[in-house]
């Protein structure tokens, strides 16, 4: 070993160790440890001892063993714990390796000076994902439900992606679960039982009723607002951001949970700024902060009803009664995956048949065969995703490749997991079973040979269906029911008929002034995260020059 290398490694380890110990030691515990070792001995004794672990930083230049190395087997320790990788400019190789191998959530330079701007806003956010994700013991929200129970999915998916920990205790297979029944006084057929932090008992509520009681917010704090948001996914979301940050009066109306689409993506890997890549959920967590630490006010499970246009004023109205106004709308609300409408498969959505990812189902397909239907990044996505639990995952695709509807890294992820096949030009004809998927029939349209394969998991990724009906004839859409605006709406260079302006529509305006569109629901649009965020980044900068001419 370099001595002198060694007496820099370990200089460098103990000068973080104070650093940290200095801004973090009145809400955590540092410990550090002299190898690579030693702190796993640490971990094993801290696992006995129930106690949680919410960082790992490893020096890459370590005795013993190296920093990757170390994060690869704490992991199995802590496996929610975030990790970090200390290294060198030279260890380039080394970071690389770690976020391939140990998938560590960042890769920490030397030297870190000045702390307060290298260090600390890294920890801090790392540090901050991990308390969102904790559990820690705690008396909140319990559901008692059933594996096969379309209505416990509902509640269990509703609460996951809204971000609201629970404890779910299944029937059948938790003692508890028939515990918390008999001592609320309730039978089997009164699933799903959601018990809130305050001990009241509900008996299969409505997603309205969980959401009242559990203070998510439903009902609007001002009379009149400079922006109102329909949507939150990507585009709805950044657009909050930015609405927020410039000073707009600005409320994000959401009717399930925010994130969209995007927000039920296990993984994405190719969102800017992410290296190691960042799941749906927690860039929609990210981006919810964000927009409220900016005065942004969200409500949620509001599904909107209609757009009116009152003077000056556009209003949306909810199906509650709830009515919002302000000077400008942006519509954002994305678009919904496609049914795949057959009966026989239909009739088991939510006992065995989801549509998405339905991440909140994944320890239940552990060790069993699944089945997804789609060929675009997002089933991609659920596919490596379920792979590393499942026996089996066969995507069915009906095009004759995914190399033209996939990115180009997730085609070769898939290539590299050898419990993941693609079964191209094949699609789904017909499904059976009792109180749940049990069985489904495949075709293969090129040979036309019919085959049945036994599985009780099937997740549905296809399309893209915009759902934009309850505009009716208020703003022009095209013949799919995509919202058109700005150059689209154009017919031979002139205005749309019925434009009451001089000037022709901005980019991201419909058919009526002060109404703007952004993401995967505008015509045309391109389907990616990235592009949604910018968008509604963009539509902020044209509301801001209509609202200069009002």
């Amino acid at each position: 070993m370099d001595c002198s290398r060694s007496s820099v490694a370990t200089s460098a380890r103990i000068a973080i160790a104070r650093d940290l110990r200095q801004h973090y030691s009145e809400d955590y515990r540092i410990r550090r440890a002299q190898s690579g070792q030693e702190a796993l001995d640490t971990l094993s004794e801290l696992k006995l001892r129930g106690d949680r672990v919410g960082l790992l930083l490893a020096d890459h230049r370590m005795p013993q063993m190296n920093g990757v190395e170390f994060l690869e087997r704490a992991r199995e320790v802590y496996p929610e714990a975030r990790r970090v990788l200390l290294t060198a400019y030279a260890d380039t190789e080394a970071a690389i390796g770690a976020i391939n191998r140990a998938d560590v959530h960042y890769y920490l330079l030397k030297p870190w000076d000045p702390p307060e701007e290298r260090l600390y806003p890294v920890i801090d956010d790392l540090l901050e994902d991990w308390l969102a994700e904790d559990r820690p013991p705690f008396e909140g929200v319990k559901v008692v439900g059933h594996r096969w129970s379309a209505r416990s999915h509902d509640v269990k998916d509703f609460l996951a992606r809204n971000q609201v920990p629970f404890r779910w205790k299944e029937l059948d297979r938790d003692a508890e679960a028939g515990r918390l029944l008999a001592a609320k006084g309730m039978s089997p057929d009164d699933l799903p039982l959601v018990i809130t932090p305050g001990g009241e008992p509900m008996r299969s509520p409505s997603t309205a009723d969980l959401a009242v009681a559990l203070g998510l917010s439903r009902t609007p704090n001002l009379p009149f607002y400079d922006l109102i948001v329909v949507g939150g996914g990507p585009a709805g979301l950044g657009a909050a951001v930015y609405g927020g940050s410039e000073g707009l009066k600005t409320v994000l109306v959401e009717r399930e949970a925010v994130g969209g689409q995007a927000g039920q993506s296990s993984r994405i890997e190719n969102y800017l700024g992410f290296p190691s890549g960042v799941s749906g959920g927690e860039l929609a967590r990210r981006a919810a902060t964000q927009a409220q630490r900016f005065g942004v006010e969200t409500l949620l499970v509001s599904e909107v009803d209609a757009l009116e246009i009152c003077g000056s004023a556009r209003v949306v109205r909810m199906r509650e009664g709830t009515e919002l106004a302000a000077h400008a709308v942006l519509l954002t609300t994305g678009v919904a995956y496609r049914r795949i409408g057959i009966p026989e498969v239909e009739q088991f959505t939510g006992r065995g048949v989801y549509y998405g990812a339905a991440m909140t189902e994944a320890m239940n397909c552990q060790g069993e065969d699944v089945y997804i239907v789609g060929g675009a990044n997002s089933a991609g996505q659920a596919a490596v995703y379920f792979a590393r639990t499942a026996r089996s995952v066969t995507l069915l695709c009906r095009g004759a490749s995914i190399d033209q509807s996939m990115s180009h890294y997730l085609v070769e992820q898939i290539k590299e997991r050898p419990n993941i096949s693609v079964r191209q030009q094949t699609e789904i004809v017909w499904a059976d079973g009792d109180d749940h998927l049990e069985q489904l029939r495949l075709i293969d349209r090129a040979t036309g040979t019919e085959e049945k394969v036994d599985t009780s998991w099937l997740f549905v990724l296809i399309g893209a269906a915009p759902g934009t009906e309850w505009l009716g004839d208020t703003v022009r859409r095209d013949e799919r029911g995509f919202i058109l605006a700005g150059p689209d709406l154009s017919v031979d260079g002139k205005p749309p008929p019925g434009w009451p302006l001089e000037r022709h529509p901005y980019f991201l305006e419909t058919s009526v002034p002060g109404v703007f569109v952004a993401g995967d629901v505008r015509s045309q649009s391109v389907k990616r995260v990235a592009s949604a965020v910018g968008e509604g980044a963009m539509a902020v900068s044209l509301i801001h020059r209509y609202l200069e001419l009002l």
